[in-house]
């Protein structure tokens, strides 16, 4: 796997910055790669960090030295291994102490997973309504019940039930497809990034791909704190 260039902005209009200062593959190459012939979709013009719920799906301190930036599709087996086996050391270790900030943004990849789109907009829903990380676990505690379904859609609805939503307010949500924009665009964004593969992680403005464990992430965070901090 190839470990592209960022070009210097994802996530419509949030900078994370240019070039590759390092690069790390992972270690046994866990990841759902997209298809070369990948077709990109219009983008939407430049919006604010509230257009984007970017707070909504953001974990930890905005004052945090490092910022972590997870591309994710929430169909794919191995972004939901990073999810059940290393985002909850990264949360214990680093996100709740104030050391890093955690993002995620969408990467949906239909043509590997058909479902995929359709559970980041729910997601994106659920952020409008402040339930994005209660939905997000759910989405990948459940993958295998929604995943093969021909249509997702009632299984969503009885997922945001669990989590707490207002149906009326979701179904509008998914009638209008008002956060449709949300998930195309940064899609588009992270292909045009260099992002190949997911889960994809962006540190700092460097490349980290796949379904590593804590082990390897513990010294690339360690370091930039240090760095950052003066130890």
């Amino acid at each position: 796997m190839q470990n592209p260039k960022l070009l210097g902005v994802l996530a419509i209009g949030v900078v994370v910055g240019a070039g590759l200062a390092w690069a790390v593959a992972a270690g046994d190459g866990k990841g759902a790669e997209v298809p070369q012939d990948a077709a990109p979709v219009d983008s939407a013009p430049q919006r604010t960090a509230q257009d984007l719920l970017l707070d909504a799906r953001s974990k930890g301190s905005s004052s945090a030295p490092i910022t972590i930036y997870e591309a994710s599709d929430f169909q794919c087996p191995y972004c939901r291994q990073f999810w059940e086996s290393t985002l909850p050391e990264l949360e214990r270790d680093y996100i709740a102490p104030g050391k890093a900030r955690f993002i995620f943004l969408n990467l949906p990849l239909p043509q590997l997973h058909e479902n995929a789109a359709a559970a980041h907009e729910f997601a994106m829903c659920a952020a409008k309504q402040d339930r994005f990380w209660e939905v997000h676990d759910l989405l990948y505690q459940h993958q295998q019940g929604w995943a093969g379904l021909s249509d997702p859609s009632r299984y969503f609805i009885s997922l945001g039930d669990s989590a707490g939503l207002s149906r009326d307010d979701l179904l509008q949500c998914f009638d209008s497809g008002s956060v449709r924009w949300i998930v195309q665009a940064e899609a588009q964004m992270n292909f045009r990034a260099g992002v190949s593969s997911t889960p994809s992680f962006i540190i700092e403005g460097a490349l980290l791909t796949g379904a590593i464990p804590i082990d390897m992430w513990r010294p690339i965070l360690d370091s930039i704190i240090t760095e950052k901090t003066g130890g």
